[in-house]
This record gives structure tokens, sequence and C-alpha cells, in this order.
């Protein structure tokens, strides 16, 4: 499954896709032609004052990219580096630019930028024009290195290195552009990046992969809890909205929950009546949607967080993604 309301045929093929394949054909052909106009300087392409790195993924939905950003975050200070965050803010109301902090509203900026803030404590920007999201954080921050959470194909902004995300369990689907298949890009693009990260185990030309490990649940509430969370063998609601739900169902399963499943759309605007159930089961949500649902949660209501954990040759992988992109950045080349 490629993703939730994603077409069956994304993954394996068919009739369907194989009549959709002249539409993605011209998909593709605006694509290469989108990329060659920025290449060739008849797009503007904006570059900022310190080395970019953006994180990004081919396929429609959810690839985990943000663990990684905040994997790369962490990694990229305990080199040296003092680093910021640019995203557009999916999901939020706002276009920006906007400074993102843990405590701001989820409903205006998207909840991936809260999220990263919380974990990071950097500096996060979020604008639907991404270079000016750039521009308004150094405005703002003393950044020497930008890492874009997403925007792999927003070529207005300048990049000094990229890194590829691709879910392991879902691949490139059938590695057809869209409409026939779920790649923005057709499968060649991943010979042009500078790093390919596996998100739950090895892909093909990647260079090292990583796997979420689950940290201690805690409370989505404002108030402090009067209950113990759940133990493992306790029957639970489970909730994601993200790109891969089945995924996060699963770690709760493989902790040893009973997991009744709830299911919502990538960045669903939650109400209480989505989280509240006739029952006495504890409820159990992803990090992502506990942002948005601190003011609705009753006091049995808990999020499971999540970190990136990388393998040797990823974390190699990525300490050199850094290394180029400073070095790319200092003598005026761009991402090959």
């Amino acid at each position: 499954m490629i993703g939730k309301r994603t077409p069956a045929f994304w993954e394996a093929g068919g009739l369907i896709s194989t009549a959709l394949q002249p539409l993605a054909y011209g998909f593709r052909g605006l694509a290469a032609l989108r990329r060659l106009g920025y290449g060739y300087g008849l797009l503007p392409v904006r570059w900022l004052s310190v080395p970019v790195v953006v994180v990004g993924n081919v396929t429609v939905g959810g690839a985990g990219k943000t663990p990684l950003v905040i994997w790369l975050v962490e990694r990229a200070r305990a080199l040296g580096y003092q680093p910021g965050v640019i995203l557009r803010g999916y999901g939020g109301q706002l276009a920006g630019p906007m400074a993102v902090s843990g405590t701001t509203h989820p409903a205006a900026v998207g909840d991936e930028a809260v999220l990263i803030a919380q974990r990071t404590g950097a500096p996060v920007t979020i604008a639907r024009d991404r270079p000016a999201a750039g521009q308004a954080l150094l405005e703002r921050e003393a950044v020497d290195l930008i890492i874009s959470d997403d925007g792999l194909q927003h070529y207005a902004l300048g990049r000094h290195a990229e890194v590829l995300v691709i879910d392991a369990a879902r691949g490139l689907g059938n590695r057809r552009c869209l409409p026939a298949g779920p790649l923005r890009e057709p499968p060649m693009r991943l010979m042009r990046v500078d790093a390919v990260i596996g998100n739950g185990g090895e892909v093909d030309h990647g260079e090292g992969h990583f796997v979420l490990t689950p940290l201690a649940l805690a409370p989505v509430g404002i108030a402090k809890p009067q209950r113990s969370p759940p133990g493992a063998g306790a029957q639970v609601h489970g909730i994601a909205g993200i790109g891969d739900p089945v995924r996060f169902f699963a770690s709760l399963e493989a902790l040893g929950y009973e997991v009744e499943q709830h299911a919502f759309g990538d960045h669903h605007r939650y109400r209480s009546s989505d989280i509240t159930f006739d029952d006495e089961k504890p409820v159990i949500m992803t990090e992502k949607d506990a942002v948005k649902c601190r003011e609705l949660a009753s006091e049995d209501v808990w999020y499971l967080p999540v970190q990136a954990a990388l393998s040797p040759d990823g974390v190699r992988a990525l300490d050199r993604v850094i290394e180029q992109a400073a070095a790319r950045h200092a003598h005026g080349k761009k991402s090959q």
C-alpha cells in the first residue's frame, strides 16, 4: 500500500496505470523543462548567504523526512554548526515568512514546523516562498547552515546539497510519474542527489538508512496527567494523521498494544470528537498529531515520540553531505 487514499495501481501498475502513461509522459516532460529552466538561468534561482541542504523525496505522500531533519539538525550542531530550518508550513493558514517556536499554533504554520521547533530548539521559519523563508531566518538569527524540510522540487531555492529520503517499505511504487504512478520526478532523479537514505531499511542506490526508534510515551494535554501511561498488553485507540498511518499502528503493535486503528489524512485538523471515545481505552497518537491536540486532549491521551537512528554508513553519508554543502558554498559552487 502506497499510503492512505492513494490508488492501488501506483504500487503495482496495471491497466489503469498503463492507460495513464501518456499523461505521465507529459507530466515528466513538464518537470524536466522546469528543472532545465532553473538550471540554465531562464527562471530565477535565489541563493542565500549560508550553505543550504534540502531534504526531500520524489514520491507523493510521507517518506519520513521530518525525523531525519531533526537528526540532521542535531548532527550539524555536533559538527560545530549553528543550523536553522525552513519549510513550507504545509497545513498551516499563513503564507509567511513567519518564525516558529514550540508554542506557535500549528493551525497557523503547520504541524511539522512546530514539531521541529519543539524537538530541536533550532530557529525555524515557514513560508510558501522558501527563499523568502531562508532570508527571513537569516535576518533574524545567527545561523551558518540552513536545512530545508522538503523542497526537492522547489528549484527557486538554491541548494548546495540534496538528501533524498525513500520509504523502504514502499520504494518508488510502480516507478511511474503522476498520474500513472506516485513519482513527482522520474527515477533517474536519484542519480543527481548527494545522498539517498532509506527509511526503515536499505533502498536501491542508497548510502545508508535509518529506523525510527520509539521513546517513552508522553501526555498530549496541557494539564498534568493523573494516570500512568498504558503498558504493553493494553487495549488502546491508535490515532494517526500522517502520510503512512499503517507504519505507526504497526509500531504500537510491536510494543505490545492491542490497537483499534483510527487513520486520518495527512495534516488533518482535529476536533475533540476525533480523539474522544465511548470507552475507557487510552489514546495513543503520533507526535506530529499531538502538537495539534494539546488543547483538545483529556488526561488519558498520549503520544509516542520517535527518533531517527542512523546506520553507520548513513551517518558517514550525511556527515559528507554537510561538509560538501559548506565547501560548495565557500567556493561558489552549486549542487550537482
